[in-house]
């Protein structure tokens, strides 16, 4: 059933700003949220974030809904357009939604920027993607799309495929526009070309460059060797994600899901289902919640290995890199002997899993949970005590415990601050608390620190597989509800009503109830959150990724500056991201 919003915050926000200009909204997944008019905005956020007890000191997401062909509001405010704010409190470990209703005729609402410097990418994406303007934003430019691109693709007026439009061309005209508009222009973001008499240098990093790990161009302005500062560009990796989601139904999305970290696997799917779970009140059997335990964190042991080996490659070792990838792959031949599919599994369901475990599945885990141990530790003596990597990485890219929750990083970049924080301990979800783990963190805040908290998940995320392959229940591995199952095949041959339910599940696939819900899991990466609008359809109205990596890449900036080139590429490799979970 909907659940109300919390009352104590209610209060507490009616009390400072009336009952007219704090209207709560019941919501699937329990998080408090509540209407503002755009002129309270910033006054609301300010309050949630600096003044009330147990303050909202991360800005966790920012996005928007267009609301124009939208059927289940009731109760709503009328708007075409919804920005919808998530801001977390680690002092409550308690989210809070924010919603701001805007008509078609002013789709504008003033920045926050002000108050959370990290909304500053948000909204810059917000209005790429829907085009609403944030009065007094600082550099409100496009942020995935090209400088060039027409319209805003999230928009529901916005095609969602290419046969809806017409035959890409490029002629030489248009090249040279493009090429033009690739054009970093110093002046645009404020900086200047020259000081004291001498001129800053100008470098491109990317969009090809090994260490960027992906499409990925930065545009460094240098003294000499020293980076002054930094302007990320993203976007070259964007597919439309999102839309991607509002086109295929609730069920035919899990693979694309996939491929948003790409190096995670499962993983993706699982937060994903979390939020269709709640929207849709499955109750998931505990024998497929510990399936997708187990694989969940076999998957973040192969997210990690992958980090491991670039990430000393990235500073100049070039042996780890095949040692991890030789362990990543056994675990990738226990992935292919359970899902059939490797990188891209595809396998978990709305309720549960694809297929039960194949007969033999405990020896081949029982062997990897063997073999891994004595590698990691040949690893802690060849590269994390390694002289020559301390040297690149300890007082590096330093980020504080503030900065990061400023800026809205999460996961083990969090961790490394020492900020004991993980969603799996504070907020478990699936069986996550009948599982005995630790949460490894590190004090140094730098590249260094970020590096040790996650060589001790590896083994974290071992202790937690081994658990479940020694405690594996019994029963069923998906759940019996008609929005995950279709009816048993035996009985659509017995009345042609069943026959045709049976034949709607699997083609057209479940109608999911109206509402919204939010479902954020600790991925190997950190919060990876998926908010998810139903309007009572077989696919979903609004399909937001809240992903790490990209707060990740946007304080970048502020830990390379004063630094030389060569420690970007370290800072780069700690911080582990997945240009695909940027760009979307």
């Amino acid at each position: 059933m909907p659940l109300v919003a919390s009352t104590t915050v209610l209060d507490e926000l009616q009390e400072k700003f009336g009952p007219a200009a704090i209207i709560p909204q019941p919501t699937r997944d329990s998080i408090p949220t509540f209407w503002t008019p755009k002129e309270k905005v910033r006054e609301v956020i300010g309050f949630l974030k600096n003044e009330i007890a147990e303050p909202y000191k991360m800005l966790y997401d920012l996005t928007v809904i267009d609301e124009r062909v939208r059927t289940h509001r009731d109760g709503q405010p009328e708007s075409s357009s919804t920005v919808v704010y998530h801001l977390l409190s680690f002092d409550r470990n308690q989210y809070i939604r924010i919603k701001v209703p805007l008509t078609a005729d002013r789709l504008s609402l003033p920045t926050i920027t002000s108050v959370f410097p990290a909304a500053n990418w948000y909204e810059r994406e917000a209005w790429d993607m829907f085009g609403v303007v944030f009065e007094g934003h600082p550099h409100l430019v496009r942020i995935l799309m090209p400088r060039t691109w027409k319209g805003h693709p999230l928009r529901k007026d916005h095609p969602a495929r290419a046969t809806e439009m017409g035959p890409y061309q490029l002629d030489e005209k248009k090249e040279g526009r493009e090429q033009e508009a690739l054009q970093f222009k110093p002046e645009e973001w404020g900086m200047q070309t020259s000081h004291g008499g001498a001129d800053y240098m100008f470098l491109n990093v990317g969009p090809q460059h090994p260490g960027t790990h992906g499409v990925l161009r930065i545009i460094l302005q240098l003294d000499g060797e020293q980076i002054v500062d930094a302007v990320p560009d993203i976007g070259y990796h964007h597919r439309g994600a999102e839309k991607m989601g509002e086109r295929q139904t609730w069920h035919t999305y899990i693979p694309y899901t996939d491929r948003v970290d790409y190096l995670s696997g499962v993983i993706n799917n699982f937060a994903y289902l979390t939020a269709v779970e709640k929207l849709a009140d499955i109750q998931v059997p505990p024998r497929a919640q510990v399936i997708r335990v187990m694989m969940a964190e076999l998957y973040r042991i192969i997210s990690h290995l992958v980090w491991y080996g670039t990430f000393a490659q990235d500073v100049g070792q070039l042996s780890p890199v095949f040692y991890t990838f030789n362990d990543r792959e056994r675990a990738l031949g226990i992935v292919e002997a359970v899902c059939g599919a490797r990188m891209h599994p595809n396998w978990f369901r709305i309720g549960g899993v694809a297929q039960d475990l194949p007969v033999g599945w405990e020896q081949m885990f029982h062997d990897f949970i063997a073999y891994l141990p004595s590698k990691l530790r040949e690893y802690d003596h060849e590269i994390m005590e390694n002289r020559i990597f301390k040297g690149r990485t300890v007082g590096v890219g330093v980020i504080t415990k503030d900065e990061a929750i400023e800026w809205g990083v999460t996961g083990p970049n969090l961790r490394a601050t020492g900020l004991e924080w993980d969603f799996r301990k504070k907020q478990p979800y699936s069986v996550y608390d009948q599982f005995q783990f630790d949460v490894p963190t590190a004090q140094g805040g730098d590249c260094y620190a970020r590096a040790q908290v996650r060589v001790e998940e590896m083994r974290q995320s071992l202790r937690i597989v081994e658990q479940c392959v020694n405690n594996m229940p019994g029963g069923p591995y998906k759940s019996d509800s008609p929005l995950a199952t279709p009816p048993n095949k035996n009985y659509t041959m017995h009345d042609i009503e069943t026959l045709i339910t049976h034949f709607l599940s699997v083609s057209w696939g479940p109608v999911i109830p109206p509402g919204e819900a939010l479902g954020a899991i600790e991925a190997s990466k950190g919060n990876n959150g998926y908010y998810l609008v139903s309007d009572g359809s077989t696919n979903s109205y609004r399909t937001r990724i809240r992903t790490p990596s990209f707060p990740h890449l946007q304080i970048l900036p502020r830990t390379c500056r004063g630094l030389i080139v060569s420690d970007l590429l370290a800072i780069l490799g700690s911080f582990d991201y997945v240009l695909a979970d940027v760009d979307r």
